[in-house]
């Protein structure tokens, strides 16, 4: 197991951008989580039986604005199966939102802690660079464009499914395949787990990120409720998106401890 802890690649100016953007996602995550309770007697429905309340709040979040790939597909609302009443009947939710609204959405939200603060993590170490090298307003496009397109490659090999999906893991995928595209030579401080070793080491970023891509690829299919081809889809279109807006290449200073 391999977690980034910084990376020895210098940028030019401050990476603003993803600064929001991070502040940006615990803001949604805390209020989702912990401020908005109000949404938990909106009630779920179930045949003959009267309305249940929601368990939490980020669970009625994760119902109402997750992307769900049938309704993408079909375009248009449909209701989800947020899980059974006692007698085993399926509790069903009426989504409103707007499919073309939720794919959006949903790059904003994470359905826990551990999610919310591997993303960010990862956006923080990887990111700067590449908004430091696309410019700030090319990389809210590429940000975007990445989210949504990992979350149409999920789509893609989904086109039945009523199961929410939500994170910005598609979108910093993307930005994942872009530093592999620009700094493949830049050093990354590693925190390596071999079984039960534990040790730091500096790797290049084209080692690091390429056993990652191999893991997400090769994990595809597992059945283990991660979206992993949206993982590999906004990796691929990163890298190679990357390469149309970042023009001529810039010198990069790797700085060596």
């Amino acid at each position: 197991m391999f977690i980034p802890l910084k990376d020895y690649n210098p940028t030019r100016r401050p990476a603003v951008l993803v600064i929001l953007l991070i502040l940006l996602n615990f803001s949604i995550f805390i209020y989702q989580s912990y401020l908005s309770r109000r949404h938990l007697m909106e009630p779920l429905r179930a045949a003959n039986m009267e309305p249940l309340a929601w368990p939490s709040s980020l669970d009625y979040f994760v119902a109402r604005d997750g992307l769900v790939p049938a309704e993408l597909v079909q375009g248009h609302n449909l209701d989800v199966t947020v899980g059974r009443d006692r007698w085993g009947r399926a509790v069903t939710f009426p989504r409103r939102v707007s499919p073309p609204l939720s794919l959006v959405y949903s790059l904003f939200m994470h359905g826990s802690w551990l999610h919310l603060l591997g993303n960010m993590l990862f956006l923080w170490i990887f990111g700067n660079n590449i908004e430091d090298r696309l410019g700030r307003v090319k990389f809210v496009f590429f940000y975007l464009l990445c989210g949504i397109g990992a979350s149409l490659a999920h789509v893609l090999f989904n086109l039945d499914s009523l199961v929410p999906v939500i994170g910005a893991s598609g979108a910093v995928s993307g930005v994942m395949g872009a530093y592999l595209a620009l700094f493949p030579t830049a050093r990354v401080r590693t925190l390596v787990f071999v079984f039960i070793f534990v040790t730091t080491m500096d790797i290049p970023a084209a080692v690091f990120l390429v056993i990652w891509f191999l893991f997400q690829f090769l994990s595809a299919g597992g059945g283990s409720g991660i979206a992993w081809l949206a993982h590999v889809g906004g990796f691929i279109l990163g890298f190679l998106l990357v390469r149309l807006l970042a023009g001529r290449k810039a010198p990069v200073v790797e700085i060596v401890p």
